[in-house]
């Protein structure tokens, strides 16, 4: 049963903008080191960021929460080891999806045209 949906776009020249003048401050506020290290090995790493910004927006979307109920963006992050990207949660983002019952979060991610897209679902059992 789905128990949330959330999605997000993110114009990539955008969030390029941001890390012109704040790189290091955004970098550690938005990203887990992990996510900044799959990123850079990227041809043009902002659109890596900026597909990853998107999904987690949209799965703060997808808890109904927005970014104004204490959970931080790092405390979800996109990790790719193995073929499609997944959303890991730690921290307060962890103990809601352990409240509302999610079993599983699916993510799809994309990017073209100087836009990312992310959309994400919440799976209870």
């Amino acid at each position: 049963m789905i128990c949330g949906t959330g999605v997000d776009i993110v114009d990539i020249e955008r969030i390029r903008a941001i890390l012109e003048r704040h790189e290091n401050r955004f970098l550690k506020r938005v990203f887990t080191p992990e996510e900044v290290e799959y990123s850079r090995k990227k041809h043009d790493h902002v659109y890596s960021l900026s597909a990853r910004f998107a999904a987690k927006e949209a799965t703060l979307k997808a808890f109904g929460t927005g970014m104004f109920n204490g959970i931080g963006l790092k405390e979800i992050s996109v990790n790719r080891t193995t073929g499609r990207p997944k959303i890991k949660l730690t921290g307060k983002a962890r103990d809601m999806a352990h409240k509302m019952g999610v079993e599983s979060i699916h993510l799809s991610i994309s990017h073209d045209k100087g836009m990312a897209v992310a959309f994400v679902i919440l799976q209870m059992a």
